[in-house]
């Protein structure tokens, strides 16, 4: 190198330390040359004949910034002794003269052959990965099961149809209220992972009950990789001790508005309905932080009439007014009575549901829907005149034109669920409808009730009158408690469920099991923090050294899951149907593998013997799950309180009409609305067809083989741990930036969903895990593998041909929450030129190129770069000028799909909205909104050019 390549003022860049920013010559003595780093405040000087340094020269159309800031687009470029003068466009009249002297000491190279002149290219790898990275992003863009790929779950049609149904929806505001055991919170969580991962929703905050806080917390990580933070007192408390004396002075002057909100710091809050309703000052923050999602579980438990509104109740109401979207999750919607179920709806949508009584009315014409559509769905060969009538009654104008087409039934179907009264807002699937469940054998054991019950065996009292007595007494003379102990020895090593009404009971049993009778058990009740109580619940799964029994509090039928166990001990009945099938419910899901044994032991003349009659005689609760145990109590209340206070007289009538109306009431559901709705709550067709979709993606190597390849590029060690399963930990070359989520002691993953299933301890790898997302996000984000060079020996080719491997990608900057993938994915273009311009892609593809390429030593492509420079400016131009065609066709496919797509959508919307009040004009204006936006995003697209690799032939 010359002494005359360098002058004072000149912008040279250091290609062996790129952050030390954009240098400037200071001064050229003999053969050293001296630079400043501004951006880095540092001085180096380098030998002149070694320089690791490249000429920055600014091209046309290129943009530049200088030292304040002030950012332009380079028109011309003029040398004035060696130093860069740029006439540049600001977007004024005239241009700017800007000396190359003035320009900032930060740069950001972001074309891929300003990298490669400026030194910041890489090897042959690199650049690989980043093809890959952009091709598979493309693919799972446009797949249907994109957001659905990875939970570690188990592929059940209801819950993956209920999830990309609601998903996919603007802000949807729904009831998920399949039946106790069908998996309502792997359903919130598959919704909520599809609306964060594809960019629907950002924020979302979780209310459940105090008791399954944490339950939720590890549910959502271990099963969707999403990470909740707490808020609750202990967070507060934390805040204000954090606080210095002048903050807290301030509040206390000023009030607290300049507080710092808990729950603004966070994207994804788990709550306690409990906390929220305790604490105003909570209350008042989540309702102000907004969210885009609201999930709200147990919402059965949110009462209202049309008189009066519960505290939580209300507290719900006004942060659904703070959400976009709303998901209510609930066992019982319709069960506990009609007013209940309508308090539900009007949480989601109270324009529409505003009006019980009218809701009531036009309740009672879904009976007759369902039974048309019944035999439409069952096949009828033709719809006879009377169908024809009724039908012409709800559907109007619009039967002809169903009638016509080449799948009448099911179109017919799919308009009566659109327009059905709830169709849009409510799903629900039931236990007859989805099948699997294990056969549930009631063991009754019936026991002489013990003097030390005189006088509390009847009424409600009688349920549980051991918490009337003295621990020690009922604990001695209690025959429940002896045959317990005996049944738990004869059980072992078998692990069983006992569930009782009060913690005070459990307590005590539980005492009594661990310490006089030898038996390893755990208590699970109210009076545990959650952290203990989620001891309890790991110490019981424990199969080596773990509880045999785990004796629970009533807070032990909701929410948590014990399907591994296979014995249940009812060591009393509740009052409330509901609560016994919630009892059974911790058992009784889909995955339990075994029959389940309910042992019901109950004292002989008493209202406990009374409640198992009427559970097992009156409403057959203990074999089959009971869907309107309550709506039957309400029925029969007076004739039960006086069975259960002791008048025997009454039981038999009791016994005889709770049956009568558990028949009549179960065959209504089965012929009135809910029919229907099953029917909308799981498409077979669509959800095997999405099951499909997920498993071919999880089912290649391709995540796997990605995965090899990144690591090694990024300094990732792997080590094989067993079938299916690697060993992950940080290498000695480890490129932290790229790699996030990988802790330094390491990390085992499995690459297969049954291991991930079997084995919790193993991280899932699929497409969607946060590992694989984050180094996809961080290759296409950053300049690794933008600009490579590569040698190449082949016959034929004489030595110093020069090619260039281009790759473009389709640039269209829009709002994520557009999804304009869908429509317009990246669709990388792969060229191949010469410096003739010739287009050779077709001659040698990539993998082919990839086996024949070789790296070239890092100083040797150092000192090529110059000299090839003008060489390549002229193959980026011919690679340009060849892609530019591709990009019409490509934003016209994307037009039609986006129109194709959205238009029906939104004039079937506008149809329905005049015959079916649940569809929000919230929801038009969104679709408005999607297709003007996508439209005009569209039109602005662009190809750029994401990389290229120099090929040189040796």
């Amino acid at each position: 190198m010359d002494t005359s390549d360098f002058v004072i003022g000149q912008r040279w860049v250091s290609h062996s330390d790129t952050g030390l920013g954009l240098g400037i010559v200071t001064e050229v003595a003999g053969r050293r040359v001296t630079l400043g780093f501004p951006a880095a405040d540092e001085e180096r000087t380098y030998a002149i004949d070694n320089a690791p340094l490249s000429r920055i020269v600014y091209q046309i159309g290129e943009e530049i910034e200088t030292f304040d800031g002030e950012r332009f687009i380079v028109r011309a470029v003029e040398d004035l002794g060696g130093v860069l003068l740029y006439h540049a466009d600001d977007g004024g009249a005239d241009l700017r003269q800007i000396s190359e002297v003035k320009l900032s000491g930060a740069v950001n190279f972001s074309a891929p052959h300003q990298r490669l002149f400026a030194g910041q290219f890489d090897r042959n790898g690199a650049f690989r990965l980043r093809v890959a990275t952009l091709q598979h992003q493309d693919r799972l863009r446009a797949s249907p099961a994109q957001g659905l790929i990875g939970a570690r779950t188990q592929h059940l049609a209801h819950q993956i149809y209920i999830a990309h149904e609601v998903a996919k929806r603007h802000a949807p505001r729904v009831l998920l209220a399949d039946e106790v055991g069908l998996g309502k919170t792997i359903e919130a969580g598959l919704i909520l992972h599809y609306q964060l991962h594809t960019g629907r929703a950002r924020r979302a905050l979780v209310v459940v009950p105090d008791s399954l806080i944490h339950q939720w917390l590890v549910e959502m990580l271990r099963r969707f990789n999403l990470r909740f933070s707490i808020v609750d007192q202990s967070r507060y408390d934390a805040l204000q001790d954090s606080e210095d004396e002048v903050d807290a002075l301030v509040n206390k002057i000023f009030g607290d508005d300049t507080a710092e909100n808990p729950f603004e710091t966070d994207q994804l809050v788990l709550c306690s309905l409990d906390f929220l309703r305790r604490s105003e000052t909570a209350a008042r923050d989540a309702r102000r932080a907004g969210w885009d999602l609201l999930v709200v579980d147990e919402a059965h438990h949110l009462a209202w009439t049309p008189e009066t509104v519960s505290p939580e109740y209300q507290l719900v109401e006004e942060l659904s007014r703070a959400s976009r979207g709303l998901l209510l999750l609930t066992a019982t919607p319709e069960q506990v009575g009609v007013a209940s179920h309508f308090a539900r709806l009007r949480l989601l949508d109270p324009a529409r549901f505003h009006d019980l009584e009218a809701f009531r009315e036009e309740e009672q014409q879904y009976e007759a829907i369902n039974a048309v559509v019944r035999r439409l769905h069952a096949g009828s060969p033709a719809i006879d005149a009377a169908d024809r009538q009724a039908l012409a009654g709800w559907l109007g104008d619009e039967l002809a034109q169903l009638l016509a087409g080449e799948d009448p039934a099911r179109a017919v179907i799919d308009a009566l669920l659109d327009r059905h009264g709830t169709g849009r807002v409510l799903f629900r699937n039931t236990r007859a409808a989805i099948q699997g469940f294990p056969e549930r054998r009631p063991r009754p054991v019936p026991l002489a009730c013990p003097s030390l019950y005189e006088g509390l065996g009847a009424g409600e009292q009688g349920l549980t009158p051991e918490l009337d007595v003295a621990e020690e007494r009922w604990l001695a003379d209690d025959p429940r408690v002896a045959w317990l102990e005996k049944t738990l020895v004869s059980l072992r090593p078998a692990k069983v469920v006992v569930i009782c009404a009060a913690a005070e009971t459990a307590m005590a049993l539980e005492n009594y099991l661990q310490l006089r009778a030898g038996i390893r058990s755990a208590a699970f009740h109210e009076h545990l923090s959650l952290v203990e109580r989620d001891r309890a619940a790991a110490y019981f799964a424990d199969t080596e050294q773990g509880a045999q029994a785990l004796i629970c509090s009533e807070i032990g039928s909701e929410g948590r899951n014990f399907q591994f166990a296979h014995h249940l001990v009812l060591f009393d009945l509740p009052a409330n149907p509901d609560l016994l099938e919630q009892r059974i419910g911790r058992l009784d899901r889909i995955g339990q593998t075994e029959a389940i044994d309910i042992h019901i032991p109950y004292l002989l003349g008493t209202a406990q013997e009374v409640q198992y009659r009427w559970f097992q005689d009156g409403l057959n609760a203990f074999a089959e799950s009971c869907a309107v145990g309550v709506a039957v109590q309400d029925k029969v209340r007076e004739q039960w309180q006086r069975a259960i206070a002791g008048d025997g007289a009454v039981t038999a009538g009791l016994l005889a009409a709770s049956a009568d109306e558990a028949s009549r009431l179960r065959t209504l559901l089965q012929h009135g609305r809910d029919a229907l709705i099953e029917l909308n709550s799981c498409r077979r067709d669509v959800a095997d067809a999405l099951i499909a979709g997920i498993e071919q993606e999880e089912g290649s190597a391709q995540v796997r083989d990605y995965m090899v390849e990144a690591f090694d590029i990024l300094g990732v060690d792997m080590e094989d741990h067993s079938e299916h399963s690697d060993v992950l930990r940080p290498g000695e070359h480890y490129h932290a930036g790229h790699v996030a989520g990988l802790p330094e002691d390491g990390l085992t993953v499995t690459w297969s969903r049954q291991q991930a299933l079997e084995r919790e301890d193993l991280a899932f790898m699929s497409w969607e895990h946060p590992l694989v997302t984050g180094v996809m996000d961080s290759v296409t984000s950053s300049g690794l593998g933008k600009a490579a060079l590569a040698s190449l020996s082949v016959k034929g080719l004489p030595p110093g041909t020069l090619m260039l491997e281009a790759l473009f990608t389709v640039h269209c900057p829009a709002p994520e929450a557009l999804q304009l993938s869908r429509y317009l994915p990246v669709s990388p273009l792969r060229l191949l030129v010469d410096v003739n311009g010739r287009d050779l892609s077709a001659v040698l593809d990539h993998d082919r190129l990839n086996d024949l390429c070789s790296n070239i030593r890092r100083r040797t492509a150092q000192a090529i770069v110059p000299q090839i420079r003008p060489q390549v400016e002229t193959m980026v131009d011919h690679a340009e000028r060849l892609a530019a065609p591709n990009l019409e066709p490509l934003k016209a496919r994307a037009l039609e799909q986006l129109q194709a797509l959205l238009g029906p959508e939104l004039r079937r919307l506008e149809a329905l909205r005049r015959l079916n009040p649940a569809i929000r004009e919230e929801e038009l204006d969104f679709f408005r909104d999607q297709l003007a936006a996508g439209e005009a995003a569209i039109r602005r697209a662009s190809l750029a050019l994401e990389g290229i690799r120099v090929i040189v032939t040796a």
